[in-house]
């Protein structure tokens, strides 16, 4: 690092932007300026000195074959077309639909690996895992009308896999999932013909209509979109979400720490990065084996510190406690630390960047998935059939550098308690109790008025914005008016880094969601997992509109969803999944759509007329509040909830007297 500590690196270093504002996380900052006095660059520098192409920004731009790249002006978007002929509307819906292609494909291959390694376990190739809960399996089996009664658990399993695997390959029919969602909801996606058959088939369909010379109608498209990304929500990211929990536990609330502070210098410490819950469920074994520790120890260490980060570490948070260092703007700051002795990464948002900032400061870094390498980065190949060959030499380097260690070791000593682990099932068991689990609670106190609706705010963070910043003043402004919030993906780190996770935060929620709070003992805003578990959010509007008192499909519901700091084409995906499932979705940081144009208005205004949601955008948190909340008052004008009803708590007693 030496080397880079000279006269240029110091004079560009005056021009950087200060580090507080860059993220309001404190020991992402302290890291920042260290590695600023190391001469290590970072994603948030980059960011500075690497201004977004505004052309691109606004999908203006086309290089879909090679008579251009043609560039379109963004600001008289109709002033010309491209060579071809292709209008604005035809080029930015179809890099719109090559966005939302990618990011269905990625939560797509996920589930297809998670539904792989069900099947390994059932048919007993794969012994290192279980079934962990029988009887979320069960349930999912009796909705997907497979028998379960009198027969054995296996058996049930393997027609299970049989028919969860026609998500991904089917050629025609609908995919299983969809009926979960509400009657009313199904009836508009088969008036609009948007069902998805298969996966497989609706990405490979969405990609050939891009191609030039293919679907250059924007109001034809964004049916293939629509449809497309239905198969991700109701799909690939549904189905890794149910198998997630049949092999490694339904979440249950729990206490967890998470920030920087978790690092332990006195011990070995090893941090997970990623998003598939195999790997780290392995590196939990691996770190409890007596003869580890014991290298451990021998090597001068107290033990062995097992950190996740990102969103494998929020399901293993939310499954096991495991402690968390932080979200995706600070994987390259944790580095920084000098405490970490490996991380070891499977797929999707990895930076590159990381292999610059291990290599300064000597951390093991490795990648596992055969997906997911990273030129000049050590790959230790992950297998579900010998996990532990991976994980055990994942350890055995850790330690093997923590007796080498030469960094020095700088940990910021913040830790944040929250209460992490919701699911769906578990909304169901707190609201409703043991004898009558139920919806009914929730839904009595929106139509009663004590909570106005309820705000989905998920997603990633983004080096172009303060980190943070916009999600937490987000979620304290829909709170204060009464808002409960559910989380997902980094987001929910935001939240538990500022202390919104723990039941006392309900003192900053409006008057009638903390009694709410305050009666169940439950914090304003729940987190539900990682970034795949977005449809445990489509499960609870499922069962909001079934309980009754709420209208009849989705798009009645007063829900409103956000991703205020959003980076990749997986948050595309799961935009558009959500808006084409009947919620209002809003975006910050940036949206790839030209303002006044057809699609834009498509987009923004005529889905919501079809019975769908529709899209909204702003960079301001306290005005996206405002345009969320708007528009839960409107769907409560709509089912005639504005006017005085009598506010009524139901307490244990009542609940178990519920009928059905």
């Amino acid at each position: 690092m030496g080397d880079k500590k000279d006269k240029t690196k110091n004079k560009s270093q005056k021009k950087l932007v200060a580090v507080s504002e860059l993220t309001t996380c404190e020991s992402t900052q302290a890291m920042l300026s260290k590695a600023r006095q190391d001469g290590v660059d970072t994603a948030f520098d980059r960011a500075q000195a690497m201004k977004a192409c505004p052309i691109g920004a606004k999908s203006a731009c086309c290089k879909h074959c090679f008579m251009g790249p043609c560039r379109l002006n963004a600001n008289d978007p109709y002033g010309k077309v491209g060579v071809c002929g292709a209008t604005i509307d035809t080029i930015q819906s179809r890099n719109f639909a090559r966005m939302v292609a990618t990011g269905t494909a990625a939560h797509t291959d996920h589930g297809m690996e998670m539904l792989k390694l069900f099947r390994g376990v059932v048919e007993g190739r794969i012994l290192d895992y279980q079934i962990q809960d029988t009887e979320k399996l069960f349930e999912v089996a009796d909705e997907l009308g497979i028998a379960t009664e009198g027969r054995e658990v296996l058996d049930i399993a393997d027609d299970l896999c049989d028919v969860l695997e026609t998500t991904y390959t089917q050629l025609e029919g609908e995919i299983p999932f969809v009926k979960r969602a509400p009657a009313k909801t199904q009836e508009m996606w088969r008036g609009e013909g948007i069902v998805p058959r298969g996966a497989m088939r609706e990405v490979m369909e969405l990609m050939d209509r891009t191609h030039m010379g293919m679907d250059q109608d924007h109001q034809n498209l964004i049916k293939q979109i629509s449809r497309t990304a239905l198969a991700d929500g109701w799909g690939g990211s549904m189905v890794a979400t149910e198998i997630g929990d049949i092999l490694f536990g339904t979440p249950k609330p729990l206490q967890a720490e998470v920030n920087m502070g978790v690092l332990k210098e006195d011990q070995v410490n090893i941090i997970i990065h990623g998003h598939e819950p195999n790997l780290f469920d392995s590196m939990i074994a691996s770190v409890q084996d007596p003869e580890l520790i014991a290298k451990a120890e021998a090597a001068g260490a107290q033990g062995i510190n097992l950190v996740g980060m990102c969103c494998s570490g929020l399901e293993m948070l939310s499954r096991n406690g495991i402690p968390h260092a932080g979200n995706f703007m600070s994987t390259e700051a944790v580095l920084v630390t000098g405490a970490v002795d490996a991380m070891a990464v499977d797929v999707q948002c990895i930076k590159q960047g990381l292999a610059k900032v291990a290599e300064c400061y000597g951390t093991k870094l490795f990648t596992t998935n055969r997906r997911a390498r990273i030129e000049g980065v050590v790959h230790v190949e992950f297998e579900d059939e010998v996990p532990r060959a991976c994980t055990d030499t994942v350890v055995e380097m850790a330690i093997k550098r923590f007796a080498g260690r030469s960094a020095v070791v700088s940990i910021p000593p913040r830790k944040d308690v929250g209460v992490h682990g919701f699911s769906h099932e578990y909304i169901n068991y707190m609201l409703g109790g043991t004898f009558r689990g139920s919806y009914t609670p929730l839904n009595d106190n929106i139509i009663n008025g004590r909570i106005k609706g309820v705000a989905g705010v998920v997603g990633c963070t983004n080096p172009r914005v303060k980190q943070d910043w916009v999600h937490v003043e987000l979620v304290k402004e829909l709170i204060k008016n009464n808002v409960l919030v559910v989380q997902t993906g980094c987001s929910q780190v935001a939240m538990a880094k500022a202390g919104l996770l723990r039941p006392e935060a309900a003192s900053l929620a409006g008057e009638g969601l903390r009694e709410v709070c305050e009666t169940v003992g439950m914090p304003p805003v729940l987190g539900l997992g990682a970034c795949v578990d977005n449809s445990r959010i489509l499960t609870a509007c499922t069962h909001m509109v079934k309980t009754g008192g709420l209208g009849e499909s989705i798009a009645d519901l007063p829900v409103a969803g956000a991703a205020p700091e959003f980076m990749s084409e997986k948050a595309i995906a799961i935009g558009q999944y959500f808006v084409a499932s009947g919620v209002y979705t809003v975006f910050g940081v940036t949206f790839p759509i030209v303002e006044n144009t057809k699609f834009h208005k498509l987009m923004f205004e005529e889905l919501a007329d079809r019975g769908m949601g529709k899209w909204g955008f702003t960079k301001d948190p306290y005005e996206m509040a405002a345009m969320m909340i708007e528009h839960i008052d409107g769907r409560r004008r709509a089912l005639g909830l504005d006017k005085s009803r009598e506010r009524v708590l139901v307490d244990m007693a009542d609940r178990r007297a519920m009928e059905g």
